[in-house]
């Protein structure tokens, strides 16, 4: 069976915030969701979407530099580990990170994951590749999205 698969254009910060909501609505403990894109294509946006529609108010620092950070439920509606692998070099610092225990119960939002390695052989993996739009039409950015088999019936 092979993961279901859309293209969402996302114009404006509206657009990602409405996305953020629909993903939020039907997350479940255990689940991933990983962002892939370049500088700037809007993987830290759409994570603060996502820990908004879930409850979390005031700011959302960028986990670049303490490569995790978590919130807690309450309140919000599950806890959520938000991670940041861009300055990790190789997947196995993982471990010394502890991303396993931080994990247990949690979703993770996951920047950059194909430095640590990827979570595309997890089945509660939502796989999202933020993209900018064709610059000289200013189209936005759109997202291409592909769900995992535990992703089937509930695609945002």
């Amino acid at each position: 069976m092979s993961a279901p698969e859309a293209r969402i254009d996302l114009p404006d910060l509206a657009a990602t915030a409405a996305l953020g909501e629909r993903i939020a609505r039907v997350l479940r403990p255990g689940d991933v969701i990983a962002l892939t894109g370049g500088l700037g294509a809007g993987k830290t946006t759409l994570a603060r979407a996502i820990l908004a529609a879930l409850g979390h108010e005031g700011e959302v620092p960028s986990p670049t530099f303490t490569i995790i950070e978590t919130y807690d439920a309450p309140p919000l509606r599950l806890p959520v580990v938000h991670a940041d692998f861009y300055r990790l070099e190789d997947p196995s610092e993982l471990a010394e990170i502890g991303l396993d225990d931080y994990r247990e119960g949690a979703v993770l939002i996951a920047e950059w994951p194909d430095h640590a390695g990827g979570f595309a052989h997890e089945p509660a993996c939502l796989d999202i590749t933020l993209e900018r739009g064709a610059k000289d039409a200013d189209e936005g950015r759109f997202a291409i999205v592909k769900g995992r088999p535990d992703w089937l019936g509930r695609m945002p």
